[in-house]
């Protein structure tokens, strides 16, 4: 009678091994779902991560590249109310007589003094003449053709004549050139 015994407890320790051995393995398992879980949410949050220092980067730069636009093109629409002022000198200028020179020099040199200043401011803030000649060939990027004219001695595309001075703001076109522009077909 007591081998029977003996029996049932050896096979009762068999399944409580069993049985440890597979909570232990539920253990491993849910460990491992948990770990692989938390792996997977530190990649999710290092990518945001990542993700958020770039966006901050790109958002510096853009800060800096509108910074320097603003520093170097804020005052364009100042510089191009300013033209008319110089077009009007330019032409109370070219109006002058040698009679009139002689007459008024002190008015005349203080307008030429004018002149030269505001030609100097233009050139402290980046304002650069464009002043075409006759003869020059017509560039669209920086000429406006007022009118076209069949002219005989020049080629089709040739400036004939000046009508204003245009004007650049560092590497941008304030006002172009106007220019009149032959029209003469090729012979």
């Amino acid at each position: 009678m007591a081998e029977p015994k003996n029996e049932d407890f050896l096979d009762d320790i068999d399944a409580a091994e069993a049985e440890e051995l597979a909570d232990e393995f539920a253990e491993i398992d849910d460990e491992a779902i948990e770990l692989d879980e938390l792996r997977a949410e530190r990649d999710q949050l290092k990518d945001r991560f990542m993700r958020a220092l770039a966006d901050a980067e790109n958002s510096r730069k853009r800060g800096d590249r509108a910074r320097r636009d603003a520093e170097q093109y804020g005052g364009s629409k100042l510089a191009r109310d300013m033209l008319p002022v110089y077009d009007n000198m330019k032409r109370a200028l070219d109006t002058v007589t040698e009679e009139q020179k002689a007459g008024s020099a002190g008015l005349i040199e203080g307008i030429e003094l004018t002149m030269r200043a505001l030609l100097g401011v233009f050139s402290k803030h980046g304002v650069q003449n464009i002043a075409p000649q006759v003869g020059d060939r017509f560039d669209p990027q920086m000429h406006e053709a007022m009118f076209e004219a069949p002219v005989p001695g020049t080629r089709a595309g040739d400036i004939i004549q000046v009508a204003a001075e245009g004007f650049m703001l560092h590497d941008r076109l304030l006002r172009p050139a106007q220019v009149g522009v032959s029209s003469t077909p090729a012979s």
